[in-house]
């Protein structure tokens, strides 16, 4: 991840590229990659988690954060990349879907037929309940 990360920053566009597993190559766009690398003021590379990636593993996961300007604007990338072997070098071979999280209501939850809680005195579905 840091080579690929460094090949933005030095404008290494032939390792992008080549650091990409061979499905993931249809989808390169040197045009894109030179955009957005030259684009953006480089600011940083975190990596927050790894998962396998030894010397005798075959498929590894990094999360990174990669900070960057463009346009006057302070942005973030973060990234589960997922990362397999191809003749022998690791290669990027996509992102990881996001793990769902659990969600705890703060508050009971409102019933269709309460009392709205926005104090209108209507039922809840007929109040602010009725777009949702």
């Amino acid at each position: 991840m840091r080579s690929r990360y460094s090949a933005y920053v030095k404008h290494a566009y032939d390792h992008l590229e080549r650091t990409l597993a061979a499905g993931q190559r249809k989808d390169f766009s040197l045009d894109d990659a030179k955009r957005w690398a030259e684009g953006s003021e480089w600011l940083g590379l975190t990596i927050m988690r790894t998962e396998m990636g030894a010397p005798g593993d075959a498929e590894g996961l990094v999360e990174f954060s990669a900070r960057f300007k463009a346009e006057d604007k302070v942005h973030e990338h973060v990234e589960a990349a997922l990362f397999g072997r191809e003749e022998g070098k690791w290669v990027y071979t996509g992102a990881a879907e996001p793990k769902g999280q659990t969600v705890r209501r703060e508050t009971p939850k409102v019933g269709r037929n309460d009392p709205c809680p926005c104090g209108s005195g209507k039922k809840y579905k007929k109040c602010c309940g009725a777009a949702a």
